[in-house]
C-alpha cells in the first residue's frame, strides 16, 4: 500500500549508521508529499548496520508506502531495549518542528518496550508503521494498556481513600483562605511553563541555525529563509523572519 495523497533531500548512497542524511533536492509536485514524513530505521548490531542487512528491507517498506524516498531519514544502530536513542530523538524533534509524520517500517523497529511506546504516544508527533498504516495508534495503545490500567487502579484507590476520609468528617477541598496565594502561584507556574516550552523548542531549532551558518548563511534574513525552506516553523506555527531569528539567537 502506498500513501495516497515532512525540505531536505534524499541521498541515494547507503547511509552511515547513526547519522542522518540531509541533502537538498527538488521533486516538483511530489516535494510536498515527501516532506510530510520523517523516516526512522533501526538495527540492533553494528554488523547489520555496516552490511545493510535489515536496513534495506526497512527502507524498501517505507519507500513503498510513501511512493518514493522521504526527504528526511534517520538510521540508528541500537538495541530495541534501550530508550536513550539519539537518532530517534533527532527524528522526533525534526518531525515536531516541521509538522511531519514519523514513519517506521515495523513496530518492533521502534521499540518492544511498552512503557517506552506509551511515552512516545504522548509525543506531539504522529507515528505510523509502513506494514500496519491503519493500526499505529491501536497497536501502541494495546501495549500501553497495562500501564494505563495500573494508573486507573491508583486513581480509584485514591478516590476511595478520600471518600472514607470525608465520611469520617475530614474536610476535603474548599477555600481555606489561601485561594488568592494559590492563584498568584498558579499564574507564576503557568508563565514558567510557557517559558520552559519556548526554551525547549528553541533548543531544537538552534542546531538548524548553526547548520545554516556553517553552510554560509550569515544574515538573519538568509537564515530565516533557510529555516522556512525546510518547513521549520516558529513556536506559533508562523514562518521565520529576521527579528524572530535575532531573538532566538539573542536568547541562547
Amino acid at each position: 500500500m502506498t500513501a495516497a495523497n515532512w525540505r531536505i533531500g534524499y541521498d541515494p548512497a547507503p547511509s552511515t549508521p547513526g547519522r542522518s542524511r540531509h541533502v537538498l533536492r527538488h521533486h516538483g509536485d511530489s516535494a510536498d508529499l515527501l516532506m510530510r514524513y520523517v523516516a526512522y530505521y533501526r538495527v540492533s548490531t553494528t554488523g547489520q548496520g555496516r552490511s545493510g542487512l535489515g536496513l534495506e528491507a526497512q527502507r524498501q517498506a517505507v519507500h513503498h508506502f510513501i511512493g518514493a524516498p522521504p526527504h528526511h531519514e534517520f538510521t540508528e544502530v541500537e538495541s530495541g531495549k534501550k530508550s536513550d536513542r539519539q537518532e530517534l530523538l533527532k527524528a522526533l524533534d525534526l518531525a515536531e518542528l516541521t509538522g511531519a509524520t514519523l514513519i517506521v517500517a515495523k513496530l518492533d523497529r521502534l521499540s518492544r518496550d511498552a512503557e517506552f511506546l506509551s511515552k512516545l504516544q504522548k509525543a506531539p508527533v504522529k507515528i505510523i508503521f509502513a506494514d500496519m498504516p491503519f493500526a499505529d495508534s491501536f497497536m501502541i495503545g494495546i501495549m500501553a494498556q497495562v500501564a494505563q490500567w495500573e494508573r486507573e487502579q491508583i486513581s480509584k484507590r485514591t478516590k476511595a481513600a478520600l471518600r472514607v476520609a470525608k465520611e469520617r468528617g475530614r474536610q476535603i477541598g474548599g477555600d481555606r483562605g489561601h485561594l488568592a496565594s494559590f492563584s498568584a502561584a498558579g499564574a507564576k507556574a503557568s508563565a514558567e511553563a510557557r517559558t520552559a516550552v519556548a526554551r525547549a523548542r528553541a533548543s531544537k531549532v538552534l542546531p538548524h541555525v548553526r547548520q545554516a551558518r556553517e553552510e554560509g548563511f550569515r544574515s538573519f534574513k538568509a537564515i530565516a529563509a533557510y529555516l522556512n525552506r525546510r518547513g521549520i516553523r516558529t513556536s506559533r506555527g508562523n514562518e521565520w523572519g529576521c527579528s524572530a531569528v535575532r531573538r532566538l539567537e539573542s536568547a541562547s
